[in-house]
C-alpha cells in the first residue's frame, strides 16, 4: 500500500468515525453532557465496588463472585482513566479532573499513577509500533518468548524488573526507578501484599505453622484485600495486558493503519469481558483518540466493517509468532 493510499484509507476511516459519532450525538442529545455522564459512571462504579466489598465482608457473597464482579467494575474504571488521560472530562475544572484521576487509581492500585501514565500514553500514540513505545512494551508487546510474555502479562512489576536492562539500552530516556516510583505508594503496597500472601502460603506448604496475635490479624486483613481488590485487579490487568499486547504491532509499522489489528476471535471473549471489549474497540481510538469510551463502544459495530474495507486487519493472531511484527 503506497503512502498516498494509506492516507486516503486513514482519512476515510476517520471521516466515518466522526460521522457516526455526530449521528449518534444528534439522536441522543444527552451525550452532550459528557462531564456529567463520566461522573455518573465513576460514582456508579465506585458505589458498586464498595457494595460488592460490603457484601463479601458480611459473608453475603462468595469470594469467587466478588472477584469476578470487581474485576468487571474496575475494567470500567480503566476506561474512564483512559479518557481522562486525553482530558475528555472536566478539563477546565482541574480539581474535579484530578479527583477522578485519583479515584480510578485507587480502584486499580497495580498500575503506575495516572499522571505519569498520561505521559507514556500520549507518547504511545506518537511512537506506537516502535521500540520507543514504553507503555505497550511494559505489558508484553514485542516479546518473542511465550513464557516471558506470559510472565510480563501476568505481573507488571516482574516484567519491569526482567526487562529493565533491555529497556535501558533500547528506549530513549528510560529510567527504571522513574517507572517503579510512579507506582508508589499504591502499587508498592499492592505487590507487597500480593507477594507476602504468596510467600506465606508457600512456606505453609513446605512447613505448616500457626500465626499468633497481630500476625493472624494482619493475615486476615491481607486475605480480605486479596479478594476484594488484589485478585480482581490480577484478573483485570491480565485480561487487558493479554488483549492489548496481542493487538498492537511491534516493528514494520509505518502509519495508523498498521499500528493495531482488531480482535474479535471467540477465544478472547472471556478476556474481553474484563477489559470492556478492548480488543474490538481500541483500534477506533487510534484513529480518533479524543472520544469517550462509551461512544467508541456504541459505534464499533458499524465502524468495524469500514475499517476492514480500508485495510485494517482483523484477528491477525499469526503476528504473535513473530513478536507482533507487522508483515
Amino acid at each position: 500500500m503506497s503512502k498516498l493510499t494509506a492516507k486516503q484509507n486513514i482519512k476515510a476511516i476517520v471521516t466515518a468515525i466522526n460521522a457516526e459519532e455526530a449521528s449518534l450525538r444528534a439522536r441522543y442529545p444527552i451525550l452532550s453532557q459528557q462531564n456529567s455522564i463520566a461522573m455518573v459512571i465513576l460514582l456508579l462504579s465506585l458505589c458498586s465496588f464498595i457494595g460488592v466489598t460490603t457484601l463479601y465482608y458480611f459473608a453475603l457473597m462468595p469470594a469467587w463472585l466478588c472477584i469476578i464482579l470487581t474485576a468487571f467494575i474496575t475494567s470500567i474504571a480503566h476506561e474512564l482513566e483512559h479518557d481522562l488521560l486525553h482530558k475528555q472530562y472536566f478539563s477546565k475544572r482541574p480539581f474535579i479532573h484530578h479527583f477522578m484521576m485519583l479515584i480510578v487509581w485507587l480502584m486499580r492500585p497495580n498500575t503506575v499513577n495516572p499522571w505519569y501514565r498520561r505521559k507514556i500514553h500520549l507518547h504511545h500514540h506518537k511512537v506506537s509500533g516502535t521500540s520507543q513505545d514504553l507503555e505497550e512494551r511494559l505489558v508484553g508487546n514485542g516479546i518473542q518468548s511465550p513464557f516471558l510474555r506470559a510472565l510480563v502479562i501476568a505481573d507488571g512489576l516482574l516484567g519491569l524488573v526482567i526487562n529493565a536492562k533491555r529497556f535501558s539500552k533500547e528506549i530513549r530516556g528510560f529510567k527504571f526507578l522513574q517507572v517503579f516510583n510512579a507506582g508508589a505508594p499504591l502499587a508498592t503496597a499492592y505487590f507487597a501484599i500480593l507477594y507476602g500472601v504468596i510467600v506465606y502460603y508457600a512456606l505453609q506448604f513446605v512447613q505448616p505453622f500457626e500465626l499468633q496475635g497481630w500476625g493472624a490479624e494482619l493475615l486476615a486483613v491481607a486475605e480480605f484485600l486479596m479478594v476484594v481488590l488484589i485478585l480482581p485487579n490480577v484478573v483485570r490487568s491480565f485480561s487487558l495486558n493479554l488483549v492489548t499486547s496481542s493487538m498492537h504491532y511491534y516493528g514494520g509499522v509505518n502509519n495508523v493503519l498498521e499500528q493495531t489489528h482488531v480482535i474479535t476471535s471467540r477465544w478472547f471473549l472471556p478476556f474481553q469481558l474484563f477489559c470492556f471489549d478492548f480488543g474490538r474497540t481500541h483500534t477506533i481510538h487510534h484513529f480518533v483518540p479524543n472520544q469517550p469510551f462509551y461512544i467508541r463502544q456504541m459505534i464499533s459495530k458499524k465502524i468495524r466493517p469500514i475499517m476492514a474495507l480500508h485495510g485494517v486487519r482483523f484477528d491477525d493472531l499469526q503476528s504473535l509468532k513473530h513478536a507482533n511484527q507487522y508483515r
